[in-house]
């Protein structure tokens, strides 16, 4: 009669259960592949495929015992890694949707709301805009390779363990939040300097000729310079998507 034992099980498993369990975790919550359209069952299936084809350049797993309070750690530690790499992913498209709110308040467009299904919440017109450009980008320029090889790199800045939360104080996630903030408004601040320019232009035309209405006025002018801003910087959004990409994966490849 064969046999197996617990550690010869636990063997076997362990190489590809903690990549499973981390890539699955990022596409639970990273955009694209957390979309509804996506299957669940193809999502599984997929990590399941990254996690099998990534065993040559993994590290040698952590032996772990399957009935001690060390393995929920070790799990805790997969998941959790993985959901903190799809929030990152998710905080670069929030970099261009902050953009497009900015723009958009500008403009006069906030009034134009719609329900976004992916954030559960309001969003204005020129904000999913922005989102649909960064998802293009990031089809376009393989940000999925990007973020499939920062999880697989991932293992080597973060080995498997316990210690999640001595991990995710290495991270320093909020400083790059400030800086994911402060990169969207950079992104909006050509467009906002050129509504401001016709502000004023506006303003002083209001002084001049007192009896134009310059609200029936201003609207279609602001909407038309809001518009030919974004026509002008939308083919300049590859270099500032692919500097955040970079600047968002490198935090969980060592290079932070």
């Amino acid at each position: 009669m064969i046999g197996f034992t617990e550690a010869q099980v636990l063997a076997w498993m362990a190489p590809v259960l903690w990549p499973f369990l981390r890539v699955l975790a990022v596409f639970t919550v990273a955009p694209i592949f957390s979309s509804k359209a996506i299957p669940v069952r193809a999502r599984i299936g997929l990590a399941l495929l990254v996690a099998v084809a990534a065993q040559p350049s993994l590290p040698v797993p952590m032996d772990a015992s399957w009935s001690g309070p060390q393995l929920w750690g070790v799990v805790a530690q997969q998941v959790g890694l993985g959901l903190c790499i799809g929030f990152v992913v998710r905080l670069v498209f929030a970099t261009f949707e902050l953009a497009g709110d900015v723009v958009g308040f500008q403009m006069g467009l906030n009034f134009a709301a719609f329900f976004d299904p992916s954030i559960n919440a309001q969003s204005s017109a020129t904000a999913r805009f922005f989102g649909y450009m960064a998802s293009l980008l990031f089809v376009v320029l393989n940000g999925h390779l990007l973020v499939l090889a920062a999880v697989i790199q991932s293992f080597n800045a973060f080995p498997v363990d316990q210690h999640f939360l001595h991990a995710l104080s290495l991270m320093k996630l909020y400083r790059l939040g400030g800086d994911l903030f402060a990169s969207g408004l950079w992104i909006a601040l050509p467009m906002v300097g050129m509504l401001m320019f016709a502000n004023l232009a506006l303003g002083m035309v209001s002084r001049v000729a007192p009896q134009m209405n310059i609200y029936a006025v201003g609207f279609p002018i602001t909407l038309m310079v809001g518009l030919i801003g974004m026509a002008v910087t939308l083919p300049l959004l590859e270099g500032p998507f692919q500097l955040l990409m970079a600047r968002a994966l490198e935090v969980f490849v060592g290079a932070y």
